[in-house]
């Protein structure tokens, strides 16, 4: 996953500080949107959109088929593609960096194909709410096929790092 981000220019680290940049191109294949999060593992982590970024160009992948995954974040999207890596390129998938619908009202304004919509968003309080809202917006947007999947833990990151551990933290469940 990491490797194929990093060849098309989407996923680089700073040489500053050492975080994670997820970019976002538009149409044209031209960076609008920067997302930063930090690699620091120990307190307080840093995670941030860079001032001027698009939120409609928001990091992504775009496939050929009629399905869209949207996740909140894109360690949450990379994470839930590393749990389930068959065939990941066929579909389009976009992170949001919040919950904001820019970024796959955008994607579904550039790929007609698409009729499919997963809903992927945390499993806490912010992401269930988005999930109601971001659905009511598709279903007023004429998208009828709309699904939500939810991690077990709180995002898809926990879920992934869940396989990795003995006992891992749970936080809110459904």
């Amino acid at each position: 996953m990491i490797r194929h981000f990093a060849k098309a220019g989407t996923l680089f680290e700073d040489s500053k500080y050492h975080n994670a940049v997820f970019v976002g191109k538009d149409e044209n294949g031209e960076a609008k949107h920067a997302h930063k999060r930090s690699t620091f593992t120990l307190g307080e982590s840093y995670r941030g959109n860079v001032e001027g970024s698009d939120a409609r160009c928001s990091f992504h992948h775009t496939g050929r088929s009629g399905r869209l995954y949207v996740f909140e974040a894109p360690v949450d999207m990379l994470s839930f593609l590393t749990m389930y890596p068959d065939r990941w390129q066929k579909h389009s998938h976009v992170a949001l960096c919040g919950v904001s619908p820019q970024a796959m009202m955008w994607m579904l304004e550039q790929n007609p194909q698409i009729g499919e919509v997963a809903l992927c968003l945390d499993n806490d309080a912010a992401g269930i709410e988005a999930t109601k809202r971001l659905t009511e917006a598709l279903q007023q947007a004429g998208y009828e096929n709309v699904s939500c999947l939810l991690p077990e833990y709180k995002d898809w990151n926990a879920q992934l790092q869940s396989l990795c551990q003995d006992e891992p933290e749970m936080e809110m469940s459904m």
